[in-house]
């Protein structure tokens, strides 16, 4: 496969057993989650049954975020589409009993914001889609702060890291899952939820080419943002045409203090 890791990474392949139990999970999730939400997963009229599924091999999902159901229902849209997800989410949780241990077994990559060793995460990223693996992730880094939820600008991450290794990103815009878990008064946000089951549409963009986008082996700095900006652009696009109005900012909004 183009651009295997040469990375000393210590992310382990889940094997059969990682495989089951994310096959349960994603079952006993999935019917917890419906009891909260509706996850619809877009399937466009007149296009071919490939695109209905997410691409075979090593991939870089990408979606907006908005809530702290986000990883969940980012999981099972991919599950819906095929494919099994290996999420790079913030160390905190990996520390929390029982959880931490079960998504290590599910292949899910710990991220240490603002960490010396930060990249460590990228070089685990790396490894998995040396595997073939779907590998997702958040480029804004952060839950957006934007008061009509719009994406904050893109940090470089995934275009480095579809860079480093030659895997196509896959853009996945979601709407309405704030309303299933919300950044605050999440206790009255899922009471909510339960008696009202929002929707929660996605949807899913073309792969994208890093490599080709940029046209260089040796990008400059400006380049891989160029890049990003022009990734994020996708992204923006898909929730435009979800939500059915325009973005502030074409290639996301700037990051605002918390």
């Amino acid at each position: 496969m183009r651009g295997v890791s040469d990375s000393s990474s210590s992310w382990r392949h889940p094997g059969r057993t990682g495989a089951i139990l994310y096959a349960v999970l994603a079952a006993v999730l999935g019917g917890l989650t419906a009891a909260f939400s509706r996850l619809q997963v877009a399937r466009e009229r007149g296009r071919r049954e490939a695109a209905q599924r997410l691409p075979t091999g090593a991939i870089i999902v990408i979606s907006n975020h908005t809530s702290y159901a986000d990883g969940v229902l980012l999981a099972l849209a991919c599950r819906r589409l095929g494919r099994s997800l290996r999420l790079l989410a913030t160390s905190g949780i990996f520390r929390v009993p029982l959880l931490g241990g079960a998504m290590r077994k599910l292949g899910f990559i710990a991220v240490r914001r603002g960490a010396a060793d930060a990249s460590a995460a990228l070089d685990q990223a790396a490894d998995a889609l040396a595997h073939g693996e779907a590998v997702g992730l958040y480029p804004e880094g952060r839950l957006t702060r934007h008061p009509e939820l719009w994406p904050e600008r893109a940090k470089t991450g995934a275009v480095r890291l579809a860079l480093r290794t030659g895997a196509p990103i896959v853009p996945l815009a979601m709407v309405g899952a704030h309303r299933v878990l919300a950044r605050k008064r999440r206790g009255r946000a899922l009471i909510r939820a339960l008696v009202l089951r929002p929707h929660v549409h996605t949807k899913v963009g073309e792969p994208i080419d890093v490599r080709a986008l940029v046209g260089t082996d040796s990008p400059s700095a400006d380049q891989i943002r160029a890049a990003a900006d022009d990734v994020m652009a996708r992204l923006v696009t898909l929730l435009e045409d979800l939500r059915g109005e325009m973005a502030p900012d074409p290639i996301g909004v700037e990051r605002t203090p918390d």
